[in-house]
């Protein structure tokens, strides 16, 4: 760099991360405690880089990325945790309320941001002011399950039965089951729990919404979900299940149908967040925030093998149609 740049990036009143860099030797460490591998989650891996670089961050030269996922295994969530700060990250980025809590019992000094997490007061103090050294983005809104049966009910008009794909080791989901069953009654739906807790589970969970006359699934995002999601698409279509998903990556691996936020828009958002971070904003003070952007995903071919037709009001509200 010139003499002319850095004096007008001084005058400037800041250095900007990559001229930091420059000047400094600094390189910035993030820790990713993450539900699935880079290459599942390549998309949303991609998004985040993409948002750093933009602001200055490059791998290589002043950012450095160690990504450690579970692979759908929730009990290695702790291992990985003190790993990272055994590693001396300056931060860590985590998905999931495994993940986070992980995070949070292995160093309450370290910042950590949720790329998304669906009950964030479970781990801050309010939304508004978090407080500690966790923030970052909620998944979740209000009606948000509600949508999700609405949309089921609008394919497969008629429907009653739903069964619905929970992770019951996860500490979120009992309460929000608990929840989930006052909201499907309130609908007119009687609603059946299938608990998965680990790849084996997957199978006989299916047999037991067979049994329970069920019409429809809803699948969670847990991290065991999203690491075997082309199984689970598999499973639907093979149970002749209509399901529905909370994200893109299951419609893209075989699956029917996905309401949800956009995870590529929550992992841009939390790049900012990440460089608030490193130009000295404190996580405590950064509010948490929901998901602004939401995408109806739908599958033309999984339909057609189950026999489905979409209506044309699905059709034209959705996103993206898979062919």
């Amino acid at each position: 760099m010139d003499r002319r740049t850095f004096i007008g990036s001084v005058a400037g009143g800041f250095l900007c991360p990559a001229v930091l860099a420059q000047q400094t030797g600094r390189v910035w460490r993030i820790g990713m405690l993450e539900t699935t591998s880079a290459a599942l989650n390549a998309v949303n891996l991609g998004a985040f880089r993409q948002v750093l670089k933009e602001l200055g961050y490059i791998e290589g030269q002043n950012l450095h990325i160690e990504y450690r996922s579970a692979d759908g295994r929730g009990e290695r969530f702790t291992g990985f945790a003190t790993e990272l700060v055994g590693l001396q990250v300056d931060f860590i980025v985590t998905r999931g309320t495994p993940a986070v809590l992980a995070a949070k019992n292995a160093t309450q000094k370290l910042p950590i941001v949720m790329v998304s997490i669906a009950e964030p007061l479970a781990v801050v103090a309010t939304l508004a002011r978090p407080g500690g050294n966790i923030t970052g983005l909620s998944n979740q809104t209000s009606d948000f399950e509600a949508k999700r049966i609405e949309l089921l009910r609008e394919l497969v008009p008629g429907i009653a039965r739903v069964a619905f794909l929970y992770n019951m080791s996860n500490p979120f989901y009992p309460p929000r089951w608990r929840e989930l069953e006052v909201v499907s009654k309130s609908l007119g739906i009687h609603p059946q729990l299938l608990d998965a807790r680990k790849p084996a589970d997957l199978e006989r969970v299916f047999d037991e919404a067979g049994k329970g006359r069920a019409e429809g699934l809803m699948v969670a995002a847990d991290a065991l979900f999203q690491a075997n999601r082309k199984l689970l698409a598999e499973l639907a279509a093979k149970h002749k299940l209509p399901a529905i998903y909370q994200s893109k990556e299951f419609v893209e691996a075989g699956g029917l149908m996905a309401y949800g936020p956009s995870y590529a828009d929550l992992y841009r958002r939390a790049a900012s967040y990440v460089d608030k971070i490193f130009k000295g904003a404190n996580p405590a003070d950064l509010p948490i925030q929901q998901p602004s952007k939401f995408e109806l995903i739908i599958n033309a071919n999984a339909a057609k093998a189950l026999g489905i037709k979409f209506p044309p009001s699905l059709l034209l509200r959705a996103d993206e149609v898979i062919q």
